[in-house]
């Protein structure tokens, strides 16, 4: 099973991206998008922006899992108190990785992210080339995904 993570900034400007291969089930981490879907990825997760607006505000949560779906993979997005977006894009087939695995996944990088907004060095909604942020959410893609 394989996961595509961004990070979209409050402007919806992409702050992070990451595919991750699943250790649980494959053993190897290595992704296995079809490649039509992997030139799609950033579309399909930007095109679920639209829903999540529609039920932004009418919604009191901050987890919307499954929110959008496209051939058989689903979106699903976490917000942030700042109205940054945590987004993932996963295949639909296989549900053995639960939601709430993704959610635990996403509650991590939150913690991980709001200690980088914390650096004085770090401007908000810039894009994120830390090697030192890219291991931590790769660890936790490791321990959740």
């Amino acid at each position: 099973m394989s996961y595509y993570f961004t990070i979209l900034g409050s402007n919806n400007r992409p702050l992070y991206e990451l595919d991750i291969g699943t250790y649980k089930h494959s053993q190897n981490g290595k992704t296995n998008f079809p490649p039509e879907i992997d030139e799609l990825k950033q579309l399909i997760s930007n095109a679920s922006l639209d829903v999540l607006e529609s039920i932004q505000f009418t919604k009191n949560q901050i987890f919307f899992k499954n929110i959008d779906s496209f051939y058989g993979y689903s979106v699903s997005i976490f917000l942030t108190q700042g109205n940054t977006k945590f987004i993932i894009l996963s295949d639909n087939s296989d549900m053995m990785t639960g939601d709430d695995s993704i959610r635990q996944f996403c509650i991590e990088v939150n913690e991980i992210y709001v200690k980088k907004l914390l650096s004085p060095f770090y401007d908000a909604n810039s894009p994120i080339r830390s090697k030192t942020f890219d291991t931590k959410i790769r660890y936790t893609a490791k321990k959740y995904l």
